[in-house]
């Protein structure tokens, strides 16, 4: 089989037992992969290098950067990201070789159905699925946003096609990893909202974590999972509220540092 003219790129920092699954999912055709570490202390750039990857260093200053500059790195026009926690499908990965089998891809970008597969699962649940980024995509007409919390792609032209082929996303290893993720991601989402004065009321703060577990528990439909469902939906609901919480912990901060400012005598 001929290797398609399509570019893999992946983001990654101690993904060593994780990165071998991502990136045997597609190396039978693809004709490049890419990796940017931002500092890996395990063996992710030495099992990478082994499987035939193109390892770069990068430090890390956000998602949203972090994949820009991944993005550049790549030879190909074609393009898809995946995260070192991902996995392409059989079937996802029989419609990307016929997207370019049957003259090339007809769109300019293509979604890419995201599955969650949980730690406590063994297999995944299809009616768990609710995400449906673009991750497959000309460089020519969409590009990876540079910011530092929303890792999205922005289409400048050109019609969007959507794949019905699964991703794989094994997001954490343990309920540890979660809580850890959890703390990770929510200072850059808190700190992206203090900046953009987005600071939460009272009101949020009472009803927000309800809200968040009712959505996850009944809309998607975590209650199927049993109790397994419930903590899932009490780990959502935490990380809604860690967000907001410290979004105003920032405020509380500035402000006391203002007021030191004002009081300091000349």
């Amino acid at each position: 089989m001929s290797k398609l003219p399509l570019s893999v790129f992946i983001v990654a920092k101690n993904e060593a037992d994780r990165i071998t699954t991502t990136i045997n999912s597609v190396r039978e055709f693809v004709d490049e992969i890419i990796v940017v570490d931002s500092g890996s202390d395990d063996q992710t750039v030495e099992v990478s290098t082994k499987l035939g990857a193109q390892v770069i260093y990068n430090p890390w200053e956000g998602y949203g950067q972090q994949k820009a500059f991944a993005e550049k790195q790549c030879r190909n026009e074609w393009v898809l990201n995946l995260d070192a926690d991902e996995e392409v499908s059989p079937q996802l990965g029989q419609e990307i070789v016929k997207l370019f089998e049957s003259g090339g891809p007809a769109c300019s970008a293509y979604t890419l159905p995201m599955l969650p597969v949980y730690s406590f699962q063994e297999k995944p649940y299809p009616w768990m699925l609710h995400n449906h980024p673009v991750r497959l995509y000309n460089r020519q007409s969409a590009y990876y946003h540079d910011d530092a919390v929303h890792d999205s792609v922005i289409v400048k032209s050109g019609d969007i096609g959507h794949l019905s082929g699964h991703v794989l996303h094994r997001s954490f290893r343990s309920l540890a990893h979660h809580v850890e993720k959890m703390n990770f991601y929510s200072d850059a989402q808190a700190k992206g909202r203090s900046e953009k004065g987005k600071y939460p009321t009272f009101f949020e703060l009472l009803v927000l974590p309800l809200f968040a577990f009712l959505k996850c528990y009944f809309f998607r439909r975590a209650f199927l999972m049993g109790t397994d469902g419930i903590v899932l939906s009490h780990m959502y609901a935490f990380q809604r509220f860690l967000r907001i919480a410290k979004t105003r912990e920032l405020r509380t901060q500035r402000k006391t540092l203002e007021s030191r400012s004002t009081d300091t005598p000349d």
